[in-house]
């Protein structure tokens, strides 16, 4: 109750603000479909929480915090709150606009999640399928006995069991690297990664990456690596389709996703939003292009607009199905929900009472956590500061998005949290 308490006072703060500053908290249409093709009536979020939230992210764009910000909230399916603020290139004077389009990175993953689960759901494939049947570089997988290396240069290591499907979607896979301490296994890790290959295919750099050890016994512990990218190469097999023509045609063209796609295929890039950094003395500058891959990856590389995601956010509210269109089925979204991974997600970000799904962090403990959520929320997040959730109990649904690649001189992505608790204290 005291972090709810906290959250309110905060809210409080920034009407008086919004009232001192003369800001308008208009809705602006975001120019999405309900996701029910006849919804019911909505009650739209209070005037405050709108005034709030507009108030508090102006002032974050003014000093100098990000340089823009776009958001979009619907209720029970209906789109009911929707701004931009700041700018999407500060030396041009490009404004953030709620159709432009942004660097998703991580935002990926669960994208790629359902991809897999509707080839479960077609029984193409299952989930304690071995992974080694569609790359067979993981029927060799060895485990890490240590994650220092030997007298010789090498690593210790054990004959693994199996890699499943399953695993790859808990991201307890053992496949790092992983957030942890940058041990001599950790640097090995990251300087073989896929990204680190000169050139290749997907198929052919998670092929090469299967060689690598293990960090520990597959189904044993959740870890931020590199599951989902393998995850995008079985997919690959079983579909018969390049990961990106497989999702155009199975999950953006169904959902209407008509601005998303792969980075890696766009050659205009002119109208995307720049991605900062904060240099030493604080102040926002470009932070260049060497961010991209050169080729579709399955933990990162999407493009797309805060509409686009918001209609995927609305499908998994929805029990699967857009405007009538069904892209998983009700049974498949529930188990995705599930907590398959109890706790731990987040504990090396200090934010404990986080599970994970197949594809999903998911919110086991409301009071445990620290973050403004509900129990059962299912939610995931991008590197330069792109985020969504869905909240079952609540109807709310939302994607928050701004570009600002994390540095020493950067605040933890605050506003994001703070939009998200003002939207729920304003239900």
């Amino acid at each position: 109750m005291q972090r709810r308490s906290g959250v309110l006072s905060l809210v409080a703060g920034w009407v008086v603000l919004f009232s001192l500053m003369g800001c308008s908290g208009k809705t602006l249409d975001p120019g999405v479909p309900a996701a029910q093709e006849n919804p019911g009536e909505v009650e739209n979020l209070s005037w405050w929480s709108r005034a709030a939230m507009d108030a508090y992210l102006r002032q974050d764009v003014w000093r100098g915090n990000r340089a823009g910000y776009v958001l979009m909230f619907a209720r029970d399916g209906v789109p009911i709150h929707a701004n931009a603020y700041g700018w999407a290139d500060i030396a041009s004077e490009r404004p953030m606009m709620l159709t432009t389009p942004m660097r998703f990175a991580s935002m990926t993953k669960p994208v790629i999640a359902v991809a897999a689960m509707q080839l479960v759901e077609q029984g193409r494939m299952d989930l304690d399928d071995p992974v080694a049947k569609y790359i067979p570089a993981f029927a060799d997988s060895q485990v890490a006995v240590s994650q220092a290396r030997n007298a010789q240069g090498d690593f210790d290591t054990r004959p693994a069991q199996p890699v499943l499907v399953r695993h790859l979607l808990m991201f307890a896979s053992g496949i790092g690297p992983g957030r942890d301490e940058e041990t001599e296994l950790w640097q090995h890790w990251q300087a073989n990664s896929p990204r680190e290959e000169g050139a290749g295919t997907l198929q052919g750099r998670i092929s090469a990456m299967a060689s690598l050890p293990l960090f520990e016994e597959p189904g044993t512990r959740w870890r931020y690596g590199w599951s989902a990218d393998a995850l995008a190469a079985v997919v690959e097999v079983v579909s018969g389709q390049r990961i990106d023509a497989y999702l155009q045609a199975n999950v953006f063209e169904p959902l209407g996703m008509g601005h998303t796609r792969y980075l890696v295929n766009m050659a205009d890039r002119s109208g995307l939003a720049t991605v900062y950094r904060h240099d030493a003395s604080g102040e926002l500058i470009d932070f260049g292009s060497t961010i991209d891959a050169d080729f579709p990856e399955g933990g990162s590389g999407l493009v797309s607009t805060a509409g686009d995601y918001l209609r995927f956010a609305l499908m998994l509210w929805n029990d699967g199905t857009y405007q009538g269109v069904q892209v998983l089925q009700p049974d498949t979204l529930a188990q995705i929900q599930a907590l398959h991974v109890p706790g731990g997600v987040m504990a090396n970000e200090g934010i404990e009472g986080i599970g994970w799904g197949l594809g999903f962090a998911v919110v086991a403990d409301d009071e445990a956590s620290v973050t403004p959520d509900r129990t059962g929320d299912f939610w995931w997040a991008g590197y330069f500061g792109t985020h969504f959730f869905v909240s079952p109990e609540t109807g709310l649904v939302g994607v928050f998005l701004s570009q600002t690649e994390p540095s020493p001189g950067n605040e933890v992505p605050f506003a994001l949290y703070v939009a998200q608790a003002i939207a729920f204290a304003g239900l």
